[in-house]
């Protein structure tokens, strides 16, 4: 069985609360989609429902995480033999694991397998390769972005774009190994190299490091790595 799985939080920070889950499970050829709504007590921040166009209105009276449809699915499907995907999928289930489900099957994060197998890319954000891929010729209808079940299905082309590069055993393998990247895709050096920034900006890297909290974890590992100067 393999489970697209996406949500939507409060925010980024481990206090943030899960606001929506989607699943799209595959099983011996037959698709289910499961979508909801969650109130976990905590309040929607503006900035989080100017994402993910979700209110605190459109989540009252609904449900707590573990008391979900998709909570209790994936619960009895923690096997060693489901896998899940998800695009930064380690978010998503470090929010499950607050909530009690710490997940025992194989995982694949098409964030890094695609920084893995499509190097060229310099942005690697789900929408982004949504157009960058030509992902969306294969949608039969309008996606939104930011939306958990639209963004799981998304994941999903993505994955099935990947598998024309490689197999499945081997994006499980990718997940778990760190990218060393080489450019900035944002900020005031954008597109420059980072080897280049370490030796013409060293403080700003430094920075970086120690004030962003949710900065990408292979773009952290990247600017150590020339900030050691083991550049060969």
């Amino acid at each position: 069985m393999i489970i697209f799985l996406d949500t939507e939080t409060t925010g980024l920070e481990d206090k943030d609360k899960i606001v929506s889950i989607a699943l799209v499970i595959v099983n011996n050829d037959k698709t289910k989609n499961i979508y909801e709504l969650i109130n976990d007590g905590k309040k929607i921040p503006a900035l989080a429902s100017s994402i993910n166009h979700i209110s605190n209105e459109m989540i009252k009276g609904k449900c707590k995480i573990v008391e979900s449809e998709a909570y209790k699915f994936l619960q009895k499907n923690n096997l060693e033999s489901t896998t899940i995907i998800g695009h930064n999928v380690k978010f998503d289930l470090e929010k499950l694991s607050l909530s009690g489900f710490d997940f025992i099957g194989n995982i694949i994060d098409t964030l890094r397998v695609t920084k893995h197998l499509i190097p060229e890319c310099d942005i690697y954000s789900l929408q982004f390769l949504r157009y960058e891929l030509r992902l969306y010729k294969l949608e039969k209808e309008t996606r939104s972005a930011h939306h958990a079940l639209d963004d799981a299905v998304l994941v999903k082309r993505l994955y099935e774009y990947l598998l024309d590069i490689s197999n499945k055993e081997e994006m499980i393998k990718l997940s778990f190994k760190k990218v060393l990247m080489q450019k900035f895709a944002f900020g005031k050096y954008n597109g420059r190299y980072i080897e280049d920034i370490s030796v013409c900006d060293r403080g700003y890297l430094e920075w970086m490091c120690n004030n962003i909290v949710d900065l990408d974890e292979d773009l952290r590992y990247s600017v150590n790595y020339y900030l050691s100067g083991e550049v060969k």
